[in-house]
């Protein structure tokens, strides 16, 4: 799967969930798009890891500057 941004991620994740509620699918369809979901958490994780380390980096960059 390509890299997408969280907000990209989380909206297909949307959509996956709203077809599988939707209760029309095959047994294969779903599997199939319960795979995708995964994949799909997965890069949301990792982009809110990546945005967790942002912050901790300008944290840490504020309070250096708060010491001088």
């Amino acid at each position: 799967m390509e890299e997408l941004t969280y907000e990209e991620a989380s909206e297909k994740l949307n959509e996956i969930i709203t077809k599988i509620e939707s209760g029309t699918l095959s047994i294969n369809e779903a599997l199939k798009l319960i795979e995708q979901g995964k994949d799909l958490i997965k890069i949301c994780y990792k982009n809110l890891d990546k945005a967790k380390g942002k912050l901790t980096e300008i944290k840490e960059t504020l309070d250096k500057l708060e010491e001088i």
